[in-house]
């Protein structure tokens, strides 16, 4: 053990070695990632150069590029985490964790932490590709937009995690990828939200989809200030749903 790490209290000691391990678990799982990795890019592509979607710019990626770094980051932390949590909850391997002091929260806290990881690869394959395109992103907004990812990775983990420690495997598989195709529908990540009817889009205002993909395109694609409807979606979800996971969250 460093002695960095060893000068560390246990329980954040725990975290940091959970962490550490969950990051190396996530990075091993390559079609995993080439999935994360591959379906966003391909997305992009083919919607920017295949005028099919109703952007409203003259320019598709313009719009697109926040939009599909937002859907890179719901699929990756709600999907992904919830679909492999669930198995291995389900083949009993998190049933050990369970007898050890390492507790819920940090289990549930270091899984995260470890989606934030890949979203930072996401992020380096994304990008160069969407300005390779013709993106013009608004780099003085790109602070913002990191606050905006974190939030909405601890929200959709958070769901995803809930998910993942209440349902069976196969139940959960097919909950993460219904609710992520519902939470697409009503985003705005491929469409502008103004396009829903006025009910919905009040509906879709108070889910963290929306939020998130608002919160990307007015920061990076705009250069306007993020709403603080979009804040204070973000951050009761990012608070909410991984105490929720933590509250209800079964070993095995």
């Amino acid at each position: 053990m460093s002695p960095t790490r060893s000068s560390l209290p246990p329980p954040l000691r725990r975290l940091v070695a959970q962490c550490s391990a969950e990051v190396g678990m996530t990075m091993r799982r390559g079609e995993s990632l080439l999935l994360t990795i591959g379906i966003p890019v391909i997305l992009l592509v083919f919607f920017s150069e295949v005028h099919l979607l109703p952007t409203g710019t003259a320019h598709p990626v313009t719009f697109l590029a926040p939009g599909i770094l937002a859907l890179a980051v719901m699929g990756t932390a709600l999907v992904n985490l919830s679909i492999a949590t669930g198995f291995e909850r389900g083949y009993g391997v998190l049933k050990r964790l369970g007898a050890t002091p390492l507790g819920r929260p940090s289990l549930l806290g270091a899984k995260i932490v470890a989606i934030l990881v890949v979203e930072v690869i996401q992020a380096a394959v994304l990008v160069p590709v969407a300005l390779g395109l013709g993106w013009h992103p608004t780099m003085g907004g790109a602070g913002r937009a990191v606050v905006v990812v974190v939030l909405a990775t601890f929200g959709f983990g958070g769901i995803g995690l809930l998910l993942a420690g209440v349902l069976r495997a196969e139940v959960n598989l097919a909950a993460a990828n219904g609710l992520w195709l519902l939470l697409l529908l009503v985003s705005g990540m491929l469409a502008p939200l103004s396009k829903l009817p006025g009910g919905l889009q009040a509906v879709a205002k108070a889910l963290p989809a929306a939020a998130l993909a608002d919160a990307l395109h007015r920061s990076v694609g705009l250069g306007l200030s993020v709403p603080g409807w979009a804040w204070l979606v973000l951050a009761v979800w990012a608070i909410a749903a991984p105490l929720a996971a933590a509250a209800t969250f079964r070993w095995e």
